[in-house]
């Protein structure tokens, strides 16, 4: 069942993402080479509790941290700690908070240093990517027309879209119906209406499609070795344009 989420839950979810937003600026402003993940993971939870709100991945089905470190061709669900980022690396960073129950979500892929014109592009394309998918979060229009135009910008710049992972529904729990598939046909699934809440979540590989994931059972890596970008937001369709949560 798809949550439709009242003007104060919304209130609720705004608070959350805008915490969200804050710790992702926090890190933006320290990633440089020399740092270590687990020191991002040690910024993010400080700032997190601060703000009166609790880290939404530490403890999540066991996960170890309170924020995923995703470098070169991991694509998600990197485990931060001893590893010191290189310049030339590329860190996706995915980060969540509960604040009086109600959860934000938001992820972001940052060059470290200076960075190949090809790693470059595909942390834009993944960011744009996001951007094309919204434009059909509209109140009617069908949940398959996000992915679909995810997909199409993202292929139409040479690159692909992760297909064993995808966007998920959100509210008091990290994960709600409905899924939010990055690819496939327009015109299928549920239609958007407002007080829907949704995290998408575009994995654009710099090479093929096909991931698998790594022996300690949550970093999930390319399966040809290539680079991966990641970003994110949650939104909320609205009876226009959707609001971007996750958003200063």
């Amino acid at each position: 069942m798809i949550n439709i989420k009242s003007l104060k839950e919304l209130e609720l979810m705004r608070a959350a993402g805008n915490i969200v937003a804050e710790t992702h600026e926090k890190l933006k402003e320290v990633i440089k080479p020399g740092i270590s993940t687990m020191e991002l993971d040690t910024i993010a939870e400080e700032y997190i509790r601060k703000c009166g709100a609790i880290p939404a991945f530490k403890g999540y089905e066991g996960f170890p941290a309170s924020i995923c470190t995703s470098i070169n061709e991991q694509v998600v669900h990197g485990i931060p700690g001893a590893v010191i980022l290189k310049d030339g690396d590329i860190i996706g960073i995915d980060i969540g908070a509960v604040f009086k129950g109600y959860y934000g979500d938001a992820a972001r892929s940052y060059g470290v240093g200076t960075i190949t014109d090809i790693a470059q592009k595909l942390i834009d394309v993944t960011k744009e990517s996001f951007f094309k998918g919204i434009e059909y979060a509209v109140e009617g229009n069908r949940l398959s027309d996000i992915g679909f135009a995810i997909q199409q910008y993202v292929e139409q710049q040479g690159f692909s879209v992760v297909r064993d992972l995808v966007g998920h529904g959100i509210g008091t729990r990290m994960h709600e119906e409905p899924q939010v598939p990055n690819y496939g046909p327009k015109g299928k699934g549920p239609r958007l209406v407002s007080g829907m809440t949704l995290a998408i979540e575009p994995m654009v590989n710099e090479g093929r499609f096909h991931v698998k994931v790594l022996t300690d059972g949550w970093t999930v890596v390319t399966a040809d070795g290539k680079l991966s970008a990641h970003y994110e937001n949650t939104i909320a369709i609205t009876k226009s344009t959707p609001e971007i949560l996750t958003m200063l």
